[in-house]
C-alpha cells in the first residue's frame, strides 16, 4: 500500500501557495491539499489491488471525477466529494486529463518505483461523471482534537448519507487523517505573518487526543450490504508533524490502527477492492 507514505511525503513540503499573510503551510485547514492527495492515493492503491477495476479502465467503462457534487435523491441535499470513480456521462473528450496527470498537477512526489507502477496502469480519464460507483471523502483532525470530534463526525456522516441517498449501489469510502504530534503550529491561531518570528504553538495531550479521535471515528455507521446505512470502507492514517516545515512521520504503531484492524488503511483498500469486484462484476 502506497497511499499513507505518499501523503506523508507530500505534506512534508509546504504548499507553494501562501496565505494572505505570506505564510506557506504544510497543512492549512482552509485548504483541500491533504484531502485531494489522500484520495488520489486511495484510488492509486485501488487500481493496483483490483484487477477488475483496471479492466474497466482499459475498456473505457469508468472515469474519475474530482470535486464531484452528488445529490441525495430523497432529500435534495448536496455534497461535494473529493474524488469519485464512475461510469462516464457520454464520450470522453479529446485531450482529457488523466489520473496520472493529476499527480503532476498536485505535485505529488512519487518514488521511482511508484512512478513505474503508475506508468504501467491503463489511462484513467477525468471526465463528465455518470453513475457513481465509488465515492471518496477524506477529512483531517490535525489539532484541537477534542473540539474537532463533533465536526469530524457530522461531516463524514453526512457524506455517506448523501452518497447512498444518490445511489444505494455506490461504495462510500471515508478516510481520516489524524495528527499524533504533541505540538502543532496552526494556521488558524497563527493568523498573521510569521516572518517576524512569533509563533503560537498548540499543545496536545498525546496519545489521548489521537485515541479520542479514533474512538469517535469508530462510532460512524458502517454497512455490510446496500440495505444498511454507513460507509462501505473506513480507514485511518496517523501522522506526526508539527506543521512548521519539519519532517512528517507516518505512525504505524500504537495509537495507529494495527495491520488487520478494521480501520487500518490496508484493510480498507483490500475490503474496497473486493467489494468493487463483487458489486460491479457485470457492468
Amino acid at each position: 500500500m502506497h497511499g499513507p507514505e505518499i501523503l506523508a511525503r507530500y505534506l512534508a513540503t509546504p504548499s507553494p501557495k501562501a496565505d494572505k499573510h505570506g505564510n506557506r503551510w504544510q497543512y492549512n485547514s482552509r485548504s483541500d491539499r491533504h484531502s485531494k492527495v489522500g484520495c488520489w492515493g486511495i484510488a492509486f492503491d485501488l487500481l493496483l489491488t483490483s484487477s477488475l477495476l483496471r479492466r474497466h479502465v482499459e475498456d473505457g467503462k469508468v472515469v474519475i471525477g474530482v470535486n464531484h457534487k452528488m445529490t441525495d435523491f430523497g432529500t435534495g441535499r448536496h455534497k461535494k466529494l473529493d474524488l469519485v470513480i464512475a461510469r462516464p456521462n457520454g464520450p470522453v473528450s479529446d485531450g482529457a486529463k488523466t489520473f496520472a496527470a493529476l499527480a503532476k498537477d498536485y505535485a505529488i512526489p512519487l518514488t521511482d518505483s511508484e512512478q513505474e507502477l503508475l506508468d504501467e496502469l491503463p489511462p484513467l480519464f477525468v471526465s463528465e461523471v455518470g453513475a457513481v460507483l465509488v465515492a471518496l471523502e477524506a477529512k483531517a483532525a490535525m489539532t484541537a482534537h477534542i473540539k474537532a470530534k463533533p465536526r469530524l463526525y457530522d461531516e463524514l456522516n453526512s457524506s455517506h448519507l448523501c452518497v447512498h441517498g444518490a445511489s444505494k449501489q455506490a461504495l462510500a469510502i471515508g478516510y481520516v487523517q489524524v495528527n499524533a504530534a504533541t505540538e502543532f503550529v496552526s494556521s488558524v491561531t497563527n493568523n498573521f505573518s510569521l516572518a517576524a518570528g512569533e509563533v503560537r504553538v498548540t499543545r496536545h495531550n498525546q496519545p489521548n487526543d489521537t485515541l479520542e479521535i479514533i474512538k469517535k471515528v469508530t462510532e460512524i455507521p458502517r454497512r455490510s450490504n446496500n440495505s444498511d446505512t454507513g460507509f462501505d470502507g473506513l480507514g485511518i492514517t496517523v501522522l506526526d508533524f508539527r506543521n512548521d516545515g519539519s519532517p512528517v512521520r507516518l505512525v504505524e504503531t500504537s495509537p495507529a490502527p494495527s495491520p488487520g484492524d478494521l480501520y487500518h488503511y490496508g484493510s480498507m483498500i483490500v475490503r474496497m477492492a473486493n467489494e468493487y469486484d463483487t458489486t460491479f462484476a457485470k457492468i
